[in-house]
């Protein structure tokens, strides 16, 4: 039973995966021939890039986790590849994190309205330094990464071989002591970035409270281009704060899972539950950037005509040969 839901898992968890790689691809995809066609990146386009090429390499990581857990439960013996892995998914993850995060900080001072002289003097400078803060990010979330490796020792993780009737089974144990504190230190600097994301939420709120305050006392309504700008903002923050929770969730019951015995159902499920965030968000950037939802529709709208191009020739050709007899 357990091994039918491993399975299930692990299809789930590889369709989850395409579908991510699909829409994180298609962000990259279309910002890079833009780059290339205008020869200069907008800092929104630079920013959606970073965050989808990160959240490529973050499915890849956890894919490639949920095989090895399931197939080749024999290659964490010796710690060696649990150390490599935990780096680049502890690197790929506060990448995703920190790239989202400043996204939403993007957001706040390219729409929010606030006449503060510090709101003011970086609103007109975040285009300048915004590749500077990606910079940033990624030197951040190497040194976050670093215990990943220096704190797991060979025996952090070893399975041992165990009969149960006919079928080999693995029993994973943990050094509790040190994998506790690493774990811990990894997961606690993971919501520093969504502090941050989650106070420009409420200052786009606050903003936006204001501006439509604005309208109505100039009685000019309430559906303006810098009202959209604020909802379409929202809507993308929120989504990110939601998926956010709920992938920040999953990753702890998919590392308190080590502290227990048999834990590689419950891994499996807390990955599998983790894949979601990097998944369907990048569908929800989508359809929330003008370009992006442009390009998406003439990409739908030439694949529905070579369907049904090809269906008119499937039917032309049964019809000739219904003539022919």
């Amino acid at each position: 039973m357990a091994d039918k839901v491993q399975t299930t898992l692990l299809f789930l968890a590889v369709g989850e995966f395409s579908v991510g790689i699909l829409g994180n691809a298609f962000i990259g995809l279309v910002n890079c021939m833009d780059w290339v066609k205008k020869r200069k990146i907008a800092s929104i386009d630079l920013i959606l890039t970073s965050l989808a090429i990160s959240r490529i390499c973050l499915l890849c990581v956890i894919l490639l986790d949920c095989f090895i857990l399931v197939l080749y439960p024999d290659v964490y013996a010796t710690g060696k590849e649990m150390r490599i892995i935990d780096f680049f998914w502890t690197l790929t993850n506060h990448l995703s994190i920190w790239f989202a995060t400043c996204l939403s900080i993007y957001y706040l001072f390219r729409i929010a309205n606030f006449f503060h002289p510090l709101f003011l003097w970086m609103k007109w400078r975040i285009d300048r330094v915004i590749s500077w803060i990606l910079l940033g990010c990624v030197v951040l979330s190497v040194f976050i990464s670093l215990p990943a490796t220096e704190n797991l020792n060979a025996d952090f993780r070893f399975c041992v071989k165990a009969k149960r009737k006919t079928n080999l089974t693995w029993s994973c144990r943990v050094n509790k002591t040190q994998h506790a504190s690493t774990k811990l230190f990894l997961n606690l600097a993971t919501l520093l970035p969504f502090c941050v994301c989650l106070m420009s939420f409420f200052l786009l709120i606050l903003s936006l409270r204001r501006h439509i305050r604005r309208m109505q006392l100039s009685a000019t309504g309430c559906r303006d281009p810098s009202t959209e700008a604020h909802v379409r903002a929202l809507k993308a923050v929120i989504s990110f704060l939601l998926l956010f929770i709920a992938y920040y969730l999953s990753f702890l019951v998919a590392t308190s899972s080590y502290f227990m015995p048999e834990t590689e159902l419950a891994v499996i499920f807390g990955e599998s539950i983790a894949l979601i965030y990097p998944s369907s968000h990048s569908f929800i950037l989508i359809l929330g950037n003008n370009k992006l939802r442009h390009a998406s529709l003439k990409v739908i709208w030439k694949v529905m005509s070579i369907l049904k191009g090809r269906k008119f020739q499937q039917h032309k050709q049964i019809g000739r040969e219904t003539m022919l007899f």
